[in-house]
């Protein structure tokens, strides 16, 4: 017997309801607020609307399908199945969120405040929910294929990522690290770290590191098969260099990082809580990923 599509429906909580798990009561909440120049009402009015987009978005969709509801602090523990059609409201970076742990299944980004949120990964409003679900089941033709970024370290652990992973200090001091290209050529180097980035993250951090140093290196389009990289304040010494400091990584090549430091540490999208170790002497492959993110437009 085939089962019914699953609805998987992600969202954070909002600040609204993190005060008032901090606070204890709407006034105090407001109190604090009010003493920093805000006001409730206001968080209030951005809860409430996303509120109702998780509303309209739930009574969409169909009646036999299957459903679930999941808070982004939840994910590292749900259990997604081949089939499940996700559907994530909030803001962009919920979908970067939810990335990596998904493989092959449709994602619909949902914005419930527009006027707050870009809308590049979450680019429909949640009255296009009927539609949209039509459209991702089955087969969701109109799924735009994003590139990811992995990491593999030497001793098997694994990161995956939708715009960029970032490899340095826990601190953010000084990394030291052997620093090897696709082509071979080799470099020890001193420095804040290296972003390494799809064209998803090319509008992020990425860019802002493109920027700085006004490169003249393409950034990838979101589905293009091309990772960029970017070595953030390289600095020269007798034993460290700075000729090796940003470049491409094609599909089927790898970046690689051995580890010349106490720790370094791997994590993406901005997700330090849950990073992945690269101890003295380890080393770290950094490549595109097989798989990508399937978002419907």
């Amino acid at each position: 017997m085939t089962l019914t599509p699953r609805a998987v429906l992600i969202h954070r909580r909002t600040e609204l309801q993190a005060l008032l798990e901090r606070h204890g009561t709407r006034g105090q909440a407001a109190f604090f607020l009010q003493t920093r120049g805000r006001r409730i009402e206001d968080v209030a009015a951005r809860h409430h609307a996303v509120q109702a987009a998780i509303a309209l978005v739930t009574a969409a969709i169909p009646a036999d399908w299957r459903r679930g509801l999941v808070e982004r602090a939840d994910l590292p523990r749900f259990l997604f199945d081949p089939g499940d059609i996700v559907i994530a409201v909030g803001q962009d970076g919920l979908v970067a969120n939810i990335a990596r742990y998904l493989d092959g299944q449709i994602v619909i980004g949902i914005n419930p405040e527009p006027d707050r949120n870009p809308g590049v990964l979450v680019p429909h409003p949640p009255l296009a929910a009927p539609a949209l679900l039509a459209a991702a089941y089955p087969g969701g033709v109109h799924a735009e294929q994003r590139a990811m970024v992995e990491a593999i370290t030497d001793d098997g652990q694994q990161l995956a990522a939708l715009n960029e992973i970032f490899i340095g200090q826990p601190s953010h001091q000084t990394a030291r690290y052997t620093l090897k290209l696709p082509d071979g050529h080799a470099e020890q180097q001193a420095s804040s770290g290296l972003i390494v980035s799809t064209g998803t993250g090319a509008t992020g951090w990425c860019r802002s590191a493109w920027l700085e140093r006004h490169s003249s290196l393409a950034l990838p389009a979101p589905t293009e098969r091309r990772l960029t990289w970017f070595v953030r304040e390289a600095w020269p010494s007798p034993a460290t260099g700075t000729s090796l400091t940003e470049g491409d990584v094609a599909s089927g090549q790898s970046l690689s990082i051995t580890a010349e430091s106490d720790q370094l540490v791997l994590f993406g999208d901005g997700i330090e809580t849950d990073a992945t170790p690269l101890t003295w002497g380890q080393t770290a492959s950094i490549h595109l990923a097989t798989r990508t993110l399937r978002l419907l437009r």
